[in-house]
């Protein structure tokens, strides 16, 4: 029996630190608050194993996750009815990957996904367009839901229009991502 306990610690400990090894070689690009309270995270992190795969770059095929997390920040929680950090759906994110060197540029639309550590997000594998050690800039447009996708009810549109926001556009420069593209989840 104590065998059977010693394994089961193991084993819980083993899968607590590979998560915790995953999440520990995220990084962060920054943060920026639009609209009434909708927290936007911008990082990024090794490539992973998502399906389907007809419409993601498969790991082996990737350089890195690209991921920004969208919830609500826990000041506009109470005013807006959601609870703090939980996710805003329905937006419409794009990041244009340059290499800061040579110019190439790689586009991508961030779409939703779910995994076990950050719940839903909006991600996608990428292949750098150059090296690993070569800088980058990243441009992400974060758009909200389109006229058609999310309806508003009146007391929302009086608060705040008709929309969650107006388009956003973050860049940030110089980034190094060699250590992101060698780490494995």
């Amino acid at each position: 029996m104590r065998r059977l306990s010693i394994l089961a610690l193991l084993l819980f400990v083993g899968a607590f630190v590979h998560l915790q090894s995953a999440h520990a070689q995220e990084k962060v690009f920054g943060e920026e608050v639009l609209g009434p309270g909708v927290k936007m995270t911008f990082l990024v992190a090794p490539s992973g194993d998502v399906e389907p795969t007809v419409q993601n770059l498969s790991e082996a095929r990737s350089d890195l996750h690209l991921e920004v997390l969208a919830g609500w920040t826990e000041e506009a929680s109470d005013e807006v009815g959601a609870p703090a950090g939980s996710f805003v759906p329905y937006l419409r994110l794009f990041a244009t990957i340059q290499n800061e060197e040579t110019g190439q540029v790689t586009k991508a639309t961030i779409v939703p996904h779910v995994n076990q550590s950050d719940n839903f997000h909006y991600a996608r594998n990428i292949a750098l367009p150059g090296g690993p050690d070569d800088p980058y800039t990243v441009v992400f447009e974060v758009h909200p839901p389109g006229k058609f996708e999310l309806a508003t009810h009146k007391d929302w549109r009086a608060a705040y229009s008709n929309r969650l926001f107006p388009p956003a556009t973050v860049t940030y420069k110089n980034l190094q991502l060699g250590d992101i593209v060698r780490a494995t989840r």
